[in-house]
């Protein structure tokens, strides 16, 4: 017989299977509102920070009211980013199939992989670090991409999986948490690492010696 604290992990658990769906939803529509072009940077944005202050501050405030002022916080600055990678992306996939040699489309495939990475952690970096300039953002989403390699692959591994159990088995599941199952994971791999700097940051400040005593 389950315990009251059983039915509210339960509850919390579903609930939380509920927000991603909707999260999902909500990027959709935004993104297709803003005919992808104009519409996928805040949209992407507008993810990324909802699931970072759900995951890092534990703030579940109802998600349509805060996704679309998320989305128009830094609308000018995401759509730029997105139109960088989307830019990289197109030529890449480009030289994928028309390069005439194999090993160029290797490199190719591997430069495609990067993009993916920094499309993956570049909102993050946005929504929740002090980054003032695209190159800075997205050199720190390469950064958080390539120095927890192991929870990146880790987090791909999981995302490549469940997509494709649910393309199996129940295509309607896809749909419905699409997006919404990396932008998770991304948040789980972020909420590590932005924690992992805040408690750094605060060690370093912290008095020790003679100072140490007098603050006690």
């Amino acid at each position: 017989m389950f315990s009251f604290e059983g039915f509210v992990r339960i509850n919390t658990f579903l609930t939380g299977v509920y927000r991603v769906a909707f999260l999902n939803l909500l990027w959709v529509v935004t993104t297709a509102g803003g005919l992808v072009v104009f519409g996928i940077g805040p949209a992407s944005y507008a993810l990324a920070k909802y699931v970072d202050r759900w995951l890092r501050a534990g703030e579940t405030p109802p998600p349509a009211r805060v996704f679309w002022r998320y989305a128009r916080e830094q609308a000018g600055r995401s759509m730029l980013i997105s139109w960088i990678l989307l830019a990289a992306g197109a030529v890449i996939v480009t030289n994928v199939f028309l390069a005439s040699s194999w090993y160029v489309q290797i490199l190719n495939v591997g430069a495609l992989g990067v993009v993916g990475i920094t499309w993956s952690y570049v909102y993050p970096v946005l929504a929740a670090t002090d980054l003032a300039t695209i190159p800075r953002q997205l050199g720190g989403a390469l950064l958080i991409g390539f120095g927890s390699l192991h929870w990146t692959i880790l987090g791909a591994t999981v995302v490549g999986a469940t997509w494709w159990l649910t393309w199996q088995l129940a295509l309607p599941l896809l749909v419905m948490f699409g997006v919404g199952i990396p932008a998770y994971a991304v948040g789980l791999v972020t909420r590590a690492v932005f924690r992992g700097l805040t408690a750094g940051s605060e060690a370093e400040v912290a008095p020790v010696g003679p100072q140490a005593a007098v603050a006690r």
